[in-house]
């Protein structure tokens, strides 16, 4: 019969070192005559300060302050980590001493193996003629994938560290190379300074290289990662930072290059960074530079075509806000120039919002906006390389919202807006003063049936409005592209900036339907066109709102609980032909993840389009097995009958190895750019990286 002993450190010596009970459960214990040593044997187990110990017998030696423990032996620490062993000596406290035949399991991942360990002060395991895998073992033996063997391997329980002595890596039992001495984080290391996996990456334009990835832990809110990349066409340096701070955290990321490509040394840098001031300021940055317009394309840094550099600062409360920011921009468009855009902008904005006792919403604005371009040599009077534009706008708006008895919704508003205008580097057009007065009305009728199935939700909408502009005309540089959507159906003005505004007698009619699945299927669709007396110029021809009627604006939404999700927008002409569409869906389910979209636009000059637009994206990442994984990534243009850009990524995995391979296809050109196919693979080794676990089940044993 079981004995149950709980030993609080007055019955023996042993537990008098503890400053907590330990527990003993064995199927016999006794104490030989003397009183000085106690057997506890069969079925014994011990729970010390969150250790669980198992062992076939124990034997507790007063004299000698020692515990002989027969195996098979099993210790559990509080961390996770797990000693095995055929037979020990040991102090009462597990701190010191020799293990015979026995195994260390790290985080459930890790195991090392070895003859003897040798226990020291509580914190290092010494371990002799060590075999070190994250493999699954079979209990008759057998090679497992990968090993490390090693003379010698010191584990660090506190700085959670593997140093290894005479270490020769072998997969399948054949030895690939020899390292005199090496050190490796355990798999409960989530940042330490060491080489990252390294990757191999070949491409056509850069030849056959590798990416070495170095991290440095600079303490523990920042840290830096070095990474040379080598090939047969380029030195390169990689570098990025990341600093946490109390208030706020930055990232910088860059690097320096010496290729065949250029003559020239090439380089970027990107920086970006957030902080908060207090007083609900937040100041926020970013920079973006680079050498040369293909640089980024080609080392697959970003595919940006235009970089902005911008410093913000901003701060939203319940009745006000403001923002101000200063951005810099640069093109990197064969077609277009950085000083067109123009490259430098500043902005502010100012918002209060106050509620007067009579009901309704008073709204006081201003906005403070500049642009500078450089001046060409060559510039003529009539030419905006250089013309340079400076506004200051004010306005006050009032608000007043009602639901009727019968469930009318009416909401109203009246406000009037100032802008000055400063314009330098322009013979043709200067200085001007403008006023806007508006006044707005939308009415929506919502109506609601509800049934077991679904809910229905059907709200006819009218929007009416009317604005006189007063003073010298401005020239439209911030509202060249507008989109009509669902958004701005019902807005006051459906330009993207301020330099255009709708003028006259208008109006827009909108029927909304929205279901509501009890299983989950929702969706939601609208329909509505825009009427307005006179025709608007500033509009241009493909957005779907010239003239005095504008086309059909036709969008959805639907979303199901097996995970599909779409969400669509058509533009259609009188004659029910597209002008625009944009469509987007995407799928999650328990094994694939997919997201496409298609979008049409037609050429317009206007726009800075001189090509219609036909395109096709694809991502989708199919899991097969908990071993096997593909990803598919595709960029179609129509109307060139060609891809823009094709990848695949295939995934192997088992609970030692994870392999990473991708290839992709770049078929863009330029004037110094050419097509490229980029191929990449890496292969890591589970158990070391930095807590990185896998969740793969074991593979089955053979008898």
């Amino acid at each position: 019969m079981r004995v149950l002993c709980a030993l609080i450190l007055l019955c023996l010596p042993f537990m008098a070192q503890a400053q907590s009970a330990a527990s003993l459960v064995a199927d016999s214990i006794t104490i030989p005559a003397g009183g000085q040593t106690l057997v506890a044997s069969g079925n014994v187990e011990v729970f010390f300060d969150g250790t669980r110990l198992s062992a076939r017998r124990i034997t507790f030696d007063q004299t000698a302050d020692r515990l002989i423990i027969d195996g098979p032996i099993f210790i559990s620490g509080p961390d996770g980590t797990i000693f095995t062993a055929d037979q020990a000596s040991l102090d009462p406290r597990l701190e010191n001493g020799i293990l015979q035949g026995a195994r260390i399991v790290l985080d459930q991942q890790l195991q090392l193996a070895a003859n003897q360990i040798d226990r020291v002060e509580g914190r290092y395991s010494q371990l002799y003629q060590v075999a070190a895998t994250s493999c699954h073992i079979c209990a008759n033996g057998g090679t497992p994938l990968w090993e490390i063997l090693a003379r010698r391997v010191i584990h660090d329980e506190e700085e959670r560290q593997l140093y290894f002595d005479d270490a020769i890596f072998r997969v399948r039992g054949v030895p690939i190379f020899y390292i005199p001495r090496m050190r490796l984080p355990d798999p409960t290391l989530t940042r330490a300074t060491g080489l990252l996996n390294p990757r191999f990456v070949p491409t056509d334009n850069l030849g056959t290289g590798i990416k070495l990835p170095y991290f440095i832990r600079l303490g523990d809110s920042r840290d830096l990662t070095l990474t040379p990349y080598l090939s047969t066409s380029t030195a390169t340096l990689e570098a990025a930072y990341r600093q946490a701070f109390l208030r706020g955290d930055i990232a910088i990321e860059g690097a320096v290059t010496r290729d065949d490509v250029t003559d020239d040394g090439r380089a970027y840098f990107f920086a970006d960074g957030i902080f908060d001031l207090g007083r609900d300021m937040i100041l926020r940055f970013d920079v973006e530079y680079t050498s040369d317009d293909d640089y980024l394309l080609e080392y697959n840094y970003s595919d940006k075509d235009r970089l902005d550099s911008e410093v913000s600062v901003e701060r939203i409360r319940d009745r006000d806000m403001f923002r101000g920011a200063l951005t810099y921009f640069s093109s990197l468009r064969d077609t277009e120039r950085s000083e067109t855009l123009p490259p430098v902008l500043a902005d502010a904005q100012w918002e209060r919002r106050l509620t007067p006792r009579w009901g309704g919403t008073l709204t006081f604005t201003s906005d403070l906006q500049a642009h500078y371009r450089e001046t060409t040599q060559n510039a003529t009077a009539t030419d905006t390389n250089g013309r340079d534009v400076a506004r200051l706008g004010v306005g006050t708006a009032y608000r007043l919202d009602t639901v009727t008895d019968y469930g009318l919704v009416a909401e109203g508003s009246l406000g009037f807006n100032v802008d000055y205008y400063n314009v330098a580097d322009d013979t043709v057009v200067g200085d001007s003063l403008r006023t806007t007065g508006f006044v707005q009305s939308t009415l929506r009728y919502p109506m609601i049936r509800r049934g077991t199935a679904a809910t229905h939700i059907l709200e006819p909408s009218l929007h009416l409005a009317w604005s006189a502009v007063a003073g010298d005309p401005v020239r439209n540089e911030d509202s060249t592209a507008t989109e009509f959507d669902q958004a701005n159906l019902l807005a006051l003005s459906r330009f993207s900036g301020e330099d255009a505004v709708e003028t006259g007698l208008r109006g827009a009619l909108g029927l909304t339907w929205t279901r509501l699945g009890a299983g989950g299927w929702d969706s939601t669709l609208t329909a509505g066109r825009v009427f307005r007396e006179d025709e608007n110029a500033n509009f241009s021809l493909t957005s779907g709102l010239g003239g005095t009627a504008s086309d059909w604006l036709i969008e959805g939404q639907i979303s199901t609980p097996a995970g599909l999700s779409m969400n669509s927008r058509l533009i259609l002409d009188d004659t029910f032909d597209v002008t625009k569409s944009e469509t987007r869906a995407g799928w999650s389910g328990g094994k694939l993840d997919l997201a496409a979209s298609y979008i049409f636009l037609p050429a317009d000059a206007f726009e800075s389009r001189d090509a219609k637009v036909s395109e096709w994206t694809i991502d989708a990442d199919y899991r097969f097995n908990t071993t096997w994984s593909a990803g598919i990534n595709a960029r179609y243009d129509v109307i060139s009958n060609s891809p823009s850009r094709t990848g695949l990524d295939i995934g192997w995995q088992n609970e030692c190895v994870i392999v990473d391979f991708s290839v992709s296809r770049r078929f863009t050109t330029s004037t110094t750019l050419s097509p490229s196919t980029d191929f990449g693979l890496s292969i890591e080794l589970a158990g070391f990286s930095a807590g990185r676990s896998t969740n793969i089940p074991s593979r089955r044993c053979t008898q």
